[in-house]
């Protein structure tokens, strides 16, 4: 696998990370097997995948129970990334970027997922009640007490990311971005560029669909969040099974997945730019490690540029 710092003079991680979400949250929670989480978490290590990605509100707390076990004996083979500051109590989300709240969340992970510190922790979401700076700083004195090395901020707007920035380093910052959603292509992306932060991409699939694994409501199983995303209706998928065609097409051109290629365009953003896929399977782990080598060419990177955005919103 090949490498790149998280964040300037961060650690090595490999080019493509795992986002541990959908193993015991939101997706498909029918085909829900912590067994076989360990082991695509536990094969990820040996393929180079070190960036293992979580966050407190999965399950909530269930996810950061199955990346602690899954790390026992494995710890210091992994760059381990969680988040806090969202709370999900199975029926509604509230933000809380309160210093004392962030303080008790990482030290209730810390738990949880059975280690002494975290080599990058996130602001979840930056609550709009309390100043950034003031979550950050709080931040900061657990980067100071060694309980955190790095810190990064999701979903963040550029001005966000720079107010963070004047109070201590930002590592990284965690967003949506792929094929589908490009919200923060003109603005934070580079902006992470200019100044040694790593983007990491979650749903660098866009929840799937690049994948070309779901083309109508029928290929969800029940109680799979997705339902309600506004992608996913009956009029949304069957526009943007269209897109996913012209995304296999390239692949088919490269002998490549649609969704190898939607991975390898994102690599091509930037070094700084790291996708997190999600799977739950070793076999799609084993694709997405694959899509790491996939070099596409300028004719490929421009069709890919001109895509029409998707019908729906991506939430």
């Amino acid at each position: 696998m090949r490498t790149t710092e998280l964040g300037d003079g961060g650690p090595a991680v490999g080019r493509i990370g795992l986002g541990a979400m959908g193993m015991s949250f939101a997706y498909d929670p029918r085909h829900r097997d912590d067994g076989t989480s360990i082991t695509v978490i536990c094969r990820a290590l040996d393929l180079g995948v070190n960036l293992i990605d979580t966050a407190d509100v999965y399950g909530p707390f269930a996810n950061e129970e199955l990346v602690g076990r899954a790390l026992l004996g494995r710890r210091h083979e992994a760059v381990l990334s969680s988040k806090g500051g969202v709370r999900f109590d199975g029926a509604e989300v509230t933000l809380d970027g309160r210093p004392e709240y962030l303080r008790s969340a990482l030290e209730a992970s810390l738990r949880r997922l059975r280690t002494d510190h975290l080599d990058l922790y996130f602001l979840h979401r930056v609550d709009p009640r309390v100043p950034v700076e003031e979550s950050w700083g709080e931040l900061a004195d657990l980067v100071a007490e060694g309980k955190v090395r790095a810190l990064g901020v999701s979903e963040a707007s550029a001005d966000e990311v720079r107010r963070a920035g004047a109070v201590h380093p930002v590592a990284a910052v965690q967003s949506e971005f792929s094929l589908f959603t490009r919200d923060f292509q003109d603005d934070v992306v580079p902006l992470c560029r200019e100044h040694g932060i790593a983007f990491l991409c979650h749903s660098p699939l866009g929840s799937g669909l690049l994948s070309g694994r779901y083309r109508t409501r029928g290929d969800l199983t029940e109680g799979d969040d997705r339902a309600d995303m506004p992608r996913f209706t009956e009029e949304a998928m069957a526009a943007n099974a269209g897109l996913v065609d012209r995304v296999g097409a390239v692949g088919r051109r490269r002998g490549a997945t649609s969704a190898q290629v939607a991975l390898a365009w994102l690599l091509a953003q930037g070094e700084h730019v790291i996708p997190i896929p999600g799977t739950k399977t070793p076999r799609y782990l084993e694709q997405n490690v694959a899509a790491a080598e996939l070099v596409l060419s300028a004719e490929d990177l421009d069709e890919l540029d001109a895509l029409p955005a998707p019908t729906g919103a991506r939430e």
